[in-house]
């Protein structure tokens, strides 16, 4: 028996565009933001205060909903990307990577040798089953997920030796972070910021992986999208929230 499908990397990878939704309210709101239509949906432990059991809990209570669960770790720090893993998450996003040496490591990370350093731990993994799948070692590597996370013009300068990295699926463009390294804090929407953004989209497709990007501005999603943006996260739990008891509150006034 294999290691399950990654149904994410499959659709991913055949061309569908993929619309998310980011997730840093925990376990309860992700399952029901992941009842609501979502491909995808990020778990998010850079910013949201999730960590290795709240992933685990989110991972259980997403999974069964035909969402897809994409974790984003703190930063590129193996042995947590390796614990992510065993738990069962088969997508990681890694962000604030601004080299290629960066982007090997965590190709390395995520991946079992020959091909990688991950520790071999199967047997403890819910991963595996907890050990019920004992073909996951050899088959687990081909349905993992690996994006990577360029946020500021030293991960723009080096794209294109990021890309030249063999195992990435896809490269995810941080526009809130890129604004602001630019000098436009706060408005990721500026022309500047939409040049380099654009230019990115158009390089990563024609490395073969695969852009994504993330932003609540539903004219700038559709562009990205006819540009050839993959996976598309158009807000966030935090935001739909607010807005909805926004507006619920402002109905009494």
């Amino acid at each position: 028996m294999p290691a399950p499908e990654n149904l994410f990397k499959k659709r991913l990878l055949a061309g569908e565009t993929l619309i998310g939704l980011w997730c840093g309210l925990g376990t309860s709101v992700a399952e029901l933001a992941a009842q609501t239509g979502f491909d995808w949906i990020v778990l998010d432990g850079e910013h949201g205060p999730n960590r290795l059991r709240d992933v685990l809990d989110q991972l259980r209570a997403v999974g069964t909903t035909g969402a897809q669960p994409v974790v984003r770790v703190r930063d590129d720090n193996r042995a947590e990307i390796k614990q992510m893993l065993d738990i069962g998450a088969q997508t990681i996003l890694v962000p604030m990577i601004d080299t290629a040496e960066q982007a090997r490591e965590a190709v390395r990370s995520v991946l079992y040798p020959p091909h990688g350093v991950r520790g071999v731990g199967a047997a403890l993994a819910r991963a595996s089953a907890y050990g019920a799948i004992p073909d996951y070692l050899t088959t687990a590597n081909d349905q993992i997920c690996l994006l990577l996370q360029v946020e500021n013009r030293a991960g723009i300068a080096a794209l294109d030796d990021i890309l030249a990295v063999e195992r990435v699926d896809g490269i995810f463009i941080g526009p809130a972070d890129l604004s602001t390294d630019m000098g436009h804090v706060g408005n990721p929407g500026h022309p500047e910021v939409q040049a380099v953004i654009n230019e990115a989209i158009d390089k990563i497709r024609a490395a073969g992986k695969v852009p994504g990007i993330l932003t609540s501005d539903a004219t700038l999603n559709k562009g990205y999208a006819e540009r050839g943006a993959g996976f598309v996260a158009v807000g966030s739990d935090v935001g739909a929230l607010r807005g909805a008891l926004t507006a619920l509150r402002k109905t009494y006034d």
